[in-house]
């Protein structure tokens, strides 16, 4: 899923350090910023942090992000509350999928 969406492995392998990261470009790295400051608990994302999301994001996009980040943390509670343990992706472990052939061209 993370590769038909433009994420790479280097990416997902960087993660836990995004803010070091020649992976993430600055935009990306605003998001990451967002989804540490709404994972916290409390929540406190600070006035600046947002203002700065305002820039590049309009009302309508902002509050998808938002959705996605909060159904993010709310499914990593729900797991933690049932004993699902991790996969081992906030350690820089990722699954490559394999390429999907493409159909051959058909002569027409």
């Amino acid at each position: 899923m993370g590769r038909q969406s433009g994420v790479t492995g280097g990416q997902l392998q960087d993660l836990p350090r995004y803010g070091g990261s020649q992976a993430f470009s600055p935009l990306e790295k605003l998001v990451l910023d967002y989804a540490v400051e709404m994972t916290k608990t409390p929540v406190e994302v600070p006035d600046a942090l947002f203002s700065e999301l305002r820039r590049h994001f309009n009302e309508a996009q902002l509050v998808e992000l938002t959705a996605s980040i909060a159904w993010e943390n709310y499914r990593a509670r729900f797991d933690h509350a049932f004993g699902i343990e991790a996969q081992g992706y906030s350690e820089g472990a990722y699954c490559p999928l394999p390429e999907r052939p493409q159909p051959a061209a058909t002569a027409g």
